[in-house]
């Protein structure tokens, strides 16, 4: 069984209208020699972040500012060290094709 994964996993972001391209596929435009060497900056300097950069910057935010739960590892450590966790294969199961929809990839 073979899968191709596109976009390489992440999320498609709005694309921006025809004609918009990135300003460094765009070139300097009518910048003169002094300008494109790092010049004075101008009034239309702008930075703009591709659909990775995007997407990477929205999955590193989280609601409590921290990636990493600290309570539930804890959680997991003691369970471990005392013989007592769990694993629930249905919920593995569930998050896995949970995962798979949001990816759109076909069986």
């Amino acid at each position: 069984m073979t899968t191709t994964i596109s976009n390489n996993g992440l999320p498609k972001l709005p694309q921006p209208p025809s004609g918009q391209g990135s300003g460094a596929a765009q070139g300097t435009g009518g910048a003169s020699s002094s300008e494109a060497a790092g010049g004075s900056a101008g009034a239309d300097d702008r930075v703009q972040l591709t659909d990775s950069a995007r997407a990477l910057q929205e999955a590193s935010r989280t609601a409590s500012g921290s990636a990493i739960d600290t309570k539930k590892v804890e959680q997991v450590r003691q369970s471990l060290a005392s013989g007592n966790y769990t694993i629930d294969p249905g919920r593995i199961a569930d998050r896995m094709l949970s995962l798979e929809r949001q990816l759109n990839v076909k069986p």
